[in-house]
């Protein structure tokens, strides 16, 4: 069974955030920044790639919301909004989720790196992707 689908079936307790008919927000079990929570859906579906239009609609409405919600309280001084998709990209539960991670300029442990990759040939990449 989905841990994260026992966890909106109310089997595991959770630090609901907020919760909904299609969604429930918990603080995550294992913070990357203090306020780190995740918004399910109820629906188990993988990943963003096959969750139904109507609730991944909803689930970033409420993302948007907690969000907002999250920096006015915490006077984080940023946010990060993702969503990772199959484990090469970081995913440990097989069941779609939004990280809402507040940052701070002082004492931040969670590190993203962006680094260019080598020439692109964006012709080539452009028919293959139409």
């Amino acid at each position: 069974m989905c841990i994260f689908c026992d966890i909106a079936a109310g089997k595991i307790p959770s630090n609901t955030l907020y919760e909904d008919d299609q969604v429930i927000a918990f603080f995550d079990i294992n913070p990357t920044s203090y306020g780190h929570c995740l918004v399910v859906p109820k629906q188990h579906c993988e990943s963003f790639l096959d969750c139904p239009a109507d609730v991944r609609d909803h689930v970033f409405e409420v993302a948007q919301k907690l969000a907002n919600r999250l920096c006015d309280v915490l006077h984080c001084d940023g946010m990060n909004v993702l969503t990772n998709i199959n484990e090469a990209a970081g995913q440990s539960v097989m069941h779609f989720h939004v990280h809402l991670i507040p940052r701070y300029a002082d004492n931040d442990t969670l590190t993203l790196e962006f680094h260019e990759i080598p020439e692109v040939d964006f012709e080539e990449l452009l028919k293959i992707t139409k």
